[in-house]
């Protein structure tokens, strides 16, 4: 098991889903967590239940970024481990791609992703870990992703070239590509039930082992990257999909 004895640890968007199985183990390997969120409700509810700080910030605003990023040094010092993983998916086919959809999606996946690094690269100890939530999307073609997938692949971008200029300091850089995960963010697309449940079963389907996996098999991946034990890697991306990208989810 992972030491994270010692370690202060960040996770955006850790109120739900893989966050909070993130923040748990992080915790549960000894790690002192912070959760970030939007909602201050939920946000301070899962702080509450995970034992860790709940700070609110809005990773749309660079604004927020930098008053979180400043809070965290005066309260910490520094930071040790960042889990960037705040996201959202809303599928649109080509065609029907709204403005709105676009920014709101590349808002919050890739710029304010990329913008969160930023913002933490003065408070990183060095010898820190930073890993970003990606996507197998991010390579599959898969029909009604574009603009959710693009969003994921230019993270996955800016992910090798943020590890080869951070090298210096001893900082990691990865991306972890979670393929189909039992979360909210499926609940939260805006699709009628019926068609929900359709394009879940057609996901499980494409998947080799034959179903959705558990935020806890990602944040499982998550510690391993944050702990010392991946002290020689950086620049990389580890797939967890249970084997869906050998399948290409274009259907």
């Amino acid at each position: 098991m992972p030491n994270l004895s010692g370690k202060i640890a960040v996770v955006t968007g850790g109120n739900s889903g893989i966050g909070y199985a993130t923040a748990e183990r992080f915790k549960r390997d000894g790690a002192t967590v912070i959760i970030t969120g939007r909602s201050a409700d939920r946000v301070q509810e899962a702080a509450s239940r995970l034992g860790v700080t709940g700070l609110v910030a809005d990773v749309t605003s660079v604004t927020a970024i930098t008053q979180l990023a400043d809070r965290i040094k005066q309260q910490y010092g520094g930071v040790d481990i960042l889990f960037i993983n705040a996201g959202v998916f809303e599928p649109a086919p080509v065609g029907s791609i709204s403005e709105e959809m676009f920014d709101r999606q590349m808002g919050i996946n890739f710029k304010g992703a990329l913008f969160t690094l930023e913002k933490f690269v003065p408070i990183l100890n060095e010898g820190a870990s930073v890993i970003n939530l990606s996507s197998i999307n991010a390579h599959t073609g898969m029909t009604n992703t574009a603009v959710y997938a693009a969003s994921k692949a230019a993270m996955n971008s800016y992910t090798k070239t943020a590890a080869t200029e951070l090298a210096p300091r001893r900082i990691r850089v990865n991306a972890v590509n979670p393929g189909p995960i039992n979360t909210p963010i499926f609940g939260k697309t805006g699709m009628p039930e019926e068609q929900l449940t359709d394009f879940a079963g057609a996901m499980q389907d494409a998947v080799p082992l034959k179903r959705f996996g558990k935020p806890e098999e990602v944040a499982s991946v998550a510690a391993f990257l944050a702990s010392d034990e991946a002290a020689y890697v950086t620049g990389s991306e580890y797939t967890v999909d249970g084997g869906a990208i050998l399948n290409a989810l274009v259907g």
